[in-house]
């Protein structure tokens, strides 16, 4: 496995894979404020689905290049339903 990378490198598209080791989606945008190095989560296109979902920091297990890995299984992620704080950096 690759090394790990900061949040601040995850780009749109990124692979986002469930604990279970299926990709569940992609990238859409990540959620944070990048003066205070806050990582609040990730904006997910999960597969089938158009709109993108906002999946909580808490729930990232780790991050290494192109590749977003949750705690969650896929179906927990897809079934998921968090609310997304107010501030956005893409």
């Amino acid at each position: 496995m690759s090394d790990p990378v900061s949040w601040f490198v995850v780009e749109r598209h990124w692979k986002v894979f469930g604990s279970d080791g299926d990709q569940v989606g992609t990238v859409e945008g990540v959620v944070g404020d990048e003066e205070s190095d806050i990582f609040s989560g990730l904006r997910v296109v999960f597969e089938l689905r158009k709109a993108a979902r906002f999946v909580p920091a808490e729930h990232v297990a780790s991050i290494v290049e192109g590749e977003v890995h949750l705690d969650l299984t896929g179906g927990e992620a897809r079934a998921s339903d968090f609310a997304e704080p107010g501030a956005s950096r893409r």
